[in-house]
């Protein structure tokens, strides 16, 4: 007699095949929508990686000097600057960092930043550079913003907050299914010689699933930089009380209600610390010369900024944001008296400050020098390499007057779903508000246009 089967197990199998159509259907939209972001951001990214490289060779005859044996001190070459440019204002100054370094000398003019390269030796000025125009700044704003501002911020917020379900989706498709040696075919090593379609589909899969881990990396360390979950999540480890501690105050410190980040690049940790004020406006205000003095006597690494104070209440603030993590330094100094107000430094952050602080770095491609520039542009590769290899597996299954999207699962199998746009909403409301329309037009505005049913396969 033939065994008869169990209903169970094939209604078991059915949820199975139904849930891995929902995932594989939100994985296809993931794709789908972000992939021309995700190029964007990885050949910004990895061209930001090669930042110093870049800079050094086009602006070299801004950056090397001779060195000689004595120096000019920093106020002669402000000077310089004022006599060269005196409708500018100064705001800033940053000592060379290495003996054949040029100084540079921040100066604004008709609203517009500029950095003036002046030789510290002979106090000659090199050139004049309009800071939004180097080219590693653009790429920076593409790779940030879009060269939209805020609009294109939200939407770089969007896309990243997307690629974590792209990763999430991809890694439950990928995940292997069979037990024994061919668990890792088709995932961790590709088959070749197994037909046209599984080498297409190999070709993307397990290239996607070496470079996951580096992706989400560079999504996490870069989330915290953006404008509106960036800005939330350090609002909250502030009032947490896990943002900058008392200790990097020194005496009272009265301050102010504006942030360091609103006068100065500062390490993410040190951006919302307040700034204090001057409050012995009596004296006169220190030399710039002074300045370099306390942050010499004060341990500070060269490659620091001077913010020099616009108002009588201002301060001097330091800034080090260096290529390694345990360097940086944000420092508040009082314009008349010399005293350090706050001292801020790797050593003062908290534990998630100093995770974000080597994440950023190491996301930088600066925390381990030209390793860490290979490994990041390599990842870069590979998620352009993904982003295309899953746009061509596309056309070669997409069929003709349709979208190609995995068949649509039946209602059920969409409670799962629904708690995940839930908790995502919640984690990143960008990609929630946008989960929440994918899915309502997935669901009630499809299945009720015949053409668009037919063209989204639901």
């Amino acid at each position: 007699m033939e065994a008869k089967k169990d209903p169970s197990v094939s209604k078991k199998k059915q949820k199975r095949r139904s849930l891995y159509q929902s995932v594989w259907r939100w994985h296809f939209y993931a794709g789908l929508i972000i992939m021309p972001f995700l190029i964007i951001l990885a050949v910004t990214g990895g061209i930001y990686l090669f930042k110093p490289q870049i800079e050094a060779a086009l602006y070299q005859d801004y950056y090397e000097v001779t060195p000689q044996a004595n120096a000019t001190d920093p106020s002669e070459q402000i000077h310089t600057v004022e006599t060269i440019y005196p409708d500018a204002a100064v705001t800033s100054y940053r000592p060379s960092d290495s003996p054949d370094r040029s100084a540079e000398v921040g100066i604004s003019e008709d609203g517009k930043a500029y950095t003036v390269y002046v030789d510290p030796y002979t106090n000659v000025i090199l050139g004049k550079l309009e800071d939004s125009y180097k080219l590693v700044n653009v790429i920076e704003k593409i790779h940030g913003e879009l060269l939209m501002g805020t609009v294109g911020d939200r939407i770089v917020e969007w896309a990243a907050c997307w690629a974590l379900i792209l990763i999430i989706t991809g890694v439950y498709l990928g995940w292997p299914k069979m037990k024994g040696k061919s668990k890792i075919r088709g995932v961790l090593v590709p088959r070749l010689n197994k037909g046209k379609k599984l080498r297409a589909r190999d070709l993307h899969v397990v290239p996607a699933f070496w470079i996951s881990l580096g992706l989400l990396f560079l999504i996490m360390t870069g989330l915290p930089w953006s404008g509106l979950w960036g800005n939330n999540f350090q609002a909250l480890t502030t009032n947490a009380g896990i943002g900058y501690p008392p200790s990097v105050w020194v005496g009272d410190a009265p301050a102010s209600d504006v942030k360091t980040k609103e006068i100065a690049d500062v390490p993410w940790s040190a951006e919302n610390l307040p700034v204090p004020v001057s409050t012995n406006q009596q004296y006169t205000q220190l030399s710039v010369d002074d300045v370099v003095s306390i942050a010499e006597e004060e341990g500070v690494k060269p490659g620091y900024t001077i913010m020099i104070p616009q108002t009588q209440d201002g301060v001097f603030t330091l800034s080090a944001f260096p290529p390694h993590a345990r360097d940086e330094v944000t420092m508040h100094i009082d314009q008349y008296t010399g005293a350090v107000l706050a001292d801020y430094r790797y050593d003062n952050y908290h534990t998630l400050g100093k995770i974000i602080a080597y994440g950023i770095t190491i996301h930088k491609g600066t925390e381990f020098g030209i390793w860490n520039q290979i490994i990041g542009v390599l990842v870069c590769i590979g998620i352009i390499g993904i982003a295309v290899s899953g746009f061509l597996l596309w056309l070669s299954r997409k069929p003709e007057g349709k979208l190609g999207s995995p068949k649509a699962p039946p209602d059920k199998v969409m409670k799962g779903v629904i708690v995940l746009i839930i908790i995502l909403g919640i984690i990143f409301p960008l990609v929630g508000i946008s989960l929440i329309f994918v899915w309502l037009f997935d669901r009630f505005v499809i299945p009720r246009v015949p053409a668009l049913k037919r063209f989204f396969n639901a």
